[in-house]
């Protein structure tokens, strides 16, 4: 099949790989159109460029999808199919009329649950068991399509978000394929969504990360884990910084003073840096003070030296 991808980040290049090493053609990539990164503000290519690159593909970067001078120029590649994953702008009906079997997308999560950003954090943070990667049909509505094919993982107790971007962007490759294979052959089942059933996700911000101590432990535990690497959990202690890589909940918690109040730190020795919550003591495993390395609590406290009764507090 004659293939258009369209894909921006990380997540989408194995699947792009997978394609390129499959009996199928693809035909062009479309990605964002670059942008400068980092404190020298240079312009950066996205993934999915470097990779189309490496490969002589050629690369579209239109800064609207939409406009109809693009959607000619797809047009007239006289696709079979696009692959879209994580391109990040919406594509109009008339688009996703350009090939002839239509536009499959893959999306990070078992739909209709978690449609919309991130839905690999947010099953981190949720606390969700299972979670996957589903193919389906585009719609010109936000992954509203029919599911075609599925495959589910088991989330690991110790999870990240970053773990399960990477899990999850390697069976992206093989699901395509199973797709693409059926579609062909008129052998794909197209199931609707049940729309009451949907959920959606907004987009990770760097403010979610602003640990709030009411939230019992566990909650927050699992934010911690959702948050890494990006845009990580983290708290003021003593009016500085502090970012919380790794934690964990007490299974027998310490006693706490009845005056202890949310955030305040219940133990500070021992390799021990204990945190009262809202509901349950967490215990700080993996820290970063501001404009210094990630260390584990015993090195942390070692080399910064806390008093017991510190409250943690919000940046905002």
């Amino acid at each position: 099949m004659r293939i258009i991808f369209m894909g921006t980040p990380d997540f989408s290049v194995p699947t792009l790989e997978s394609l390129i090493q499959s009996r199928h053609q693809v035909i062009a990539a479309v990605t964002q159109p670059d942008k400068p990164k980092g404190r020298g503000k240079e312009i950066q290519m996205t993934p999915v460029k470097e990779t189309a690159l490496k490969h002589h593909i050629p690369v579209y970067q239109p800064a609207r999808a939409r406009d109809p001078e693009f959607v000619e120029e797809m047009r007239a590649l006289k696709p079979d199919v696009m692959v879209v994953i994580a391109f990040g702008q919406i594509l109009s009906k008339e688009l996703l009329e350009v090939p002839r079997y239509g536009c499959v997308n893959l999306h990070a999560s078992l739909l209709p649950k978690y449609r919309g950003a991130a839905p690999i954090q947010w099953a981190v943070i949720n606390g969700d068991e299972e979670t996957g990667v589903t193919s389906m049909m585009m719609d010109v509505e936000m992954d509203t399509g029919d599911m075609l094919e599925k495959v589910t993982v088991k989330l690991d107790p110790e999870e990240t978000g970053g773990s399960l971007f990477d899990r999850l962007s390697l069976l992206g490759g093989d699901l395509i394929l199973s797709t693409l294979d059926k579609l062909e052959a008129g052998t794909v089942v197209p199931e609707k969504q049940d729309h009451e059933k949907a959920t959606y996700v907004k987009k990770i911000s760097k403010s979610m990360g602003d640990i709030d101590w009411t939230m019992d432990a566990a909650a927050i535990e699992r934010l911690v884990r959702g948050l890494n690497p990006w845009p990580s959990a983290y708290t003021r202690l003593n009016g500085k910084l502090l970012k919380i890589w790794k934690a964990g909940v007490l299974d027998d918690p310490a006693p706490q003073p009845e005056a202890a109040a949310c955030g305040q730190i219940v133990k500070a020795s021992g390799g021990q840096l204990l945190v009262r919550t809202g509901g349950g003591i967490l215990s700080l495993l993996e820290v970063q003070l501001e404009g210094k390395k990630r260390m584990d609590a015993a090195a942390f406290l070692r080399g910064f030296p806390v008093e017991t009764g510190t409250v943690l507090e919000r940046s905002e």
